[in-house]
């Protein structure tokens, strides 16, 4: 592992989605997410979170230290007794371990970041293990992304579908077909604003400059690899990067967000392509002690 990062950044990741659903909502028959009131679209941290640790799984599999915590099919206490495992308790010893080393806590929590590359990059709550003991704690992740909303309000469309495969021998005798329905975004083009903090970097996790490349080549692929037929063809269009040249930052991070402009272009009514916007970056604007990166 390399030394962490030195430097605070924010980000800001465009992406957009042709003809698919990019987060349906469950309490919603998993139509897109949508604010009622405006009628833009969402999509939550959590999604986008799950696209990045899935990237960084299928491109650093099996690589040590670069595992994945969240994940599906393998329970949190198990990755959770891995780290007492590591330093030679278990649920019996834990508490009379924790009289004699006080650094116990600590030393469970420096092999949970060392290990799973989203704890050291988002942190974790890794409390569910408490009635045995073995609790590593919880841990507040450098990397931290917000809601991503569209650049223009979405019109989500219910699509009827049918298929040939009955279900059952009774329903083969009465049709040849079946009704179904899916919903679609025609086009729609997304905005995410996220943050890493130097400082808890360097503090709490160990987040590295290594993983700092991981992680923007994982959001500019995080849609390469993690393709279905509900969410159509969604990519990351632009991954804007400010980096500060000091650990806790030389202005506040809405400054830097107000310096993006993504505006529809004046001769489109309904965007059905990325070139139907125009983005523009007012470097001029920045604060001094920040430079702009534009990757994608």
């Amino acid at each position: 592992m390399t030394e962490p990062i030195k430097n605070r950044y924010e980000f800001v990741i465009l992406f957009d989605v042709e003809n698919g659903n990019p987060n349906g909502d469950p309490d919603a028959g998993n139509m897109p997410r949508l604010d009622p009131e405006t009628g833009y679209g969402l999509v939550t941290d959590v999604c986008l979170k799950r696209k990045i640790r899935n990237y960084v799984e299928t491109a650093r599999e099996g690589d040590a230290g670069f595992r994945i915590y969240i994940k599906d099919g393998v329970p949190l206490n198990r990755s959770d007794a891995e780290a007492f495992d590591h330093c030679g308790v278990d649920e019996k010893t834990v508490k009379e371990a924790k009289k004699k080393d006080d650094k116990l806590d600590e030393r469970v929590r420096d092999y949970m970041c060392r290990n799973f590359f989203d704890i050291r990059s988002f942190g974790a709550v890794m409390t569910t293990f408490v009635k045995n003991n073995l609790n590593c704690g919880q841990i507040r992740g450098p990397v931290q992304l917000g809601f991503a909303r569209s650049i223009d309000p979405i019109v989500p469309q219910e699509v009827t579908i049918t298929r040939v495969a009955i279900t059952t021998e009774a329903d083969a005798e009465k049709k040849g077909t079946e009704m179904g329905r899916k919903y679609i975004v025609p086009y729609a083009l997304y905005r995410c604003e996220g943050f890493v903090s130097a400082n808890l970097a360097r503090k709490v996790t160990g987040f590295s400059e290594d993983d700092l490349e991981l992680l923007w080549q994982a959001i500019l692929n995080m849609f390469e690899f993690d393709r279905s037929a509900a969410r159509g063809k969604m990519a990351v269009r632009e991954l804007i990067v400010f980096k500060h040249d000091s650990e806790l930052g030389c202005a506040p991070a809405w400054k830097l967000f107000d310096t993006v402009k993504v505006a529809r272009n004046a001769d489109v009514i309904s965007p059905r392509a990325y070139s139907d916007y125009t983005v523009c970056v007012d470097e001029a604007a920045l604060p001094a002690g920040v430079t702009c990166t534009r990757m994608g």
